[in-house]
This record gives structure tokens, C-alpha cells and sequence, in this order.
């Protein structure tokens, strides 16, 4: 079985050679080959040389790289790494180390298993089990929120979709999304920007399917760090929600 990790990059030259290197090395099952296709979305400094240092150095490791001319958004680079993947199971993996790739293998694991078709990672569910979600998260730290209003735009983007979609979600912002390759037949990402995320959500969810979810850990990173995703993209995403209700 083929496993796809599809990584969406702009502007992480800070970043993304530790990343790549971190899910080259992630053991994913014995009998599961990997498959890292990685695209780079117009990116402006050093990325596409260091993703291409990586290569070189590399060439034990399946890699696709592709580049777009110009910076067209996560959902446009999704939707690229999803028609030139080749895996039975795709899952995203952001290229900022807020999220650990040794992990992948716990989100595709219900997949593998033949237990569900769709599986996001959550956040919320490890710092539940913590005791640091909801109201003790923001009391004492909110790991792993590292903004208030980013913590509580996750809430409302996640129980918006379950009034919407009649879900029970914890977490559907998270970057963790796995598909086994059949579901996604059919569907298509309009959403350029980080809406893809509740678009592809809510449209799976209308169609029928479930989405299991599992534990997963965060690091998050800060503004000056070159977090990318604001207030404007929580409104789009509850925006986007409501259209494909």
C-alpha cells in the first residue's frame, strides 16, 4: 500500500529541510511504502533550492516536486499534490514543524486497518486527555494554542461545522487529514485559499461520510516565526462553511 504525504510549502527555507528530513526517517508500517510530494507554492526565498538540496541528498526516498509559477494558496498546492499523488491513502503534512511527522502513522493507522476512509488528527483530543482544552487550556498555557483568538477561531470554525454538518468534531482546523484515495473521487477543492480545510470537510460530511478522529501533538509557532494563517482566514473559513452547507 502507497502512502502519499502531500506537502504544501511557501517561503520555509527556515523549515522545510528538517521537515523533509523528519518524514523521510518517519516509520509508517512495514508493509506501506511512502511517497512525499511536495509543492511548492510560488515560494520567494530559498525553499526551492533547499527542497532541491534535499533531493540530491536523498535519492533513496520517492519524491515528486512540483512548483507553481506563482503563490496560489494551500487549497490551489492541495489540490495540485492530490492530482499528481499516487497513494491509496494522502495525507497533508504542513512544512512548519508545528506538527510532528513521526505521528503520521497513528492518523493513517485507522485507514490501514480498514476501520474508516477519513482520519484527522486533533489536537484538542490530546490536551483534553491533558486537561489543558476549553477553559483550563487558556488558564494554564493553552499548549498547544499559541494565540488566544487563533484557540477560540478553532473552536468556532469546529462546532460551526457540527451545527452545519451535524458532526461531533473536536478539531477541524487541524492539518492532520487523511483520505483513503476512493473518497475523494468526485470531490473537488474549489477553495483556493486555507478554506479548502471546511470545504473538503463539510462536503465529505454531506455526502455521508464519517471522519474519526485521533490524538495528536502540537507545536505551534508565532507570528515572527512566519505563522501565515490570521483572523481573516477564520472568517473565510466560517464563510466557506455556510456556502457549502
Amino acid at each position: 500500500m502507497l502512502i502519499s504525504i502531500i506537502i504544501p510549502v511557501y517561503n520555509e527555507q527556515t523549515y522545510v529541510s528538517e521537515l523533509l528530513s523528519q518524514v523521510g526517517k518517519a516509520f509508517l508500517g512495514a508493509d506501506l511504502e511512502k511517497e512525499i510530494v511536495i509543492v511548492d507554492d510560488g515560494s520567494t526565498d530559498r525553499t526551492h533550492s533547499e527542497v532541491e538540496t534535499f533531493i540530491r541528498s536523498n535519492a533513496d526516498l520517492r519524491i515528486i516536486h512540483i512548483v507553481h509559477a506563482v503563490n496560489r494558496g494551500k487549497g490551489a498546492a492541495v489540490r495540485t499534490g492530490f492530482d499528481r499523488a499516487g497513494g491509496d491513502i494522502m495525507i497533508i503534512q504542513d512544512a512548519d514543524l508545528e506538527y510532528d511527522p513521526g505521528e503520521i502513522r497513528d492518523v493513517i493507522l485507522p485507514i490501514v486497518r480498514g476501520d474508516s476512509d477519513i482520519v484527522y488528527g486533533s489536537r484538542i483530543l490530546r490536551e483534553k486527555a491533558a486537561g489543558n482544552a476549553g477553559f483550563m487550556g487558556l488558564l494554564k498555557g493553552k499548549h498547544p494554542h499559541s494565540y488566544v483568538l487563533a484557540y477560540l477561531g478553532g473552536v468556532a470554525i469546529t462546532r460551526w461545522t457540527n451545527l452545519i454538518a451535524g458532526s461531533s468534531l473536536t478539531d477541524e482546523p487541524t492539518c492532520y487529514k487523511a483520505f483513503r484515495r476512493s473518497v475523494l473521487k468526485g470531490v473537488t477543492i474549489e477553495c483556493d485559499d486555507f478554506s479548502w480545510e471546511p470545504e473538503i470537510t463539510v462536503k465529505l460530511l454531506k455526502q455521508g461520510h464519517e471522519i474519526q478522529e485521533v490524538p495528536i501533538s502540537y507545536r505551534p509557532r508565532k507570528n515572527d516565526q512566519g505563522k501565515k494563517i490570521n483572523w481573516r482566514h477564520g472568517i473565510g473559513a466560517l464563510l466557506t462553511i455556510w456556502k457549502y452547507r
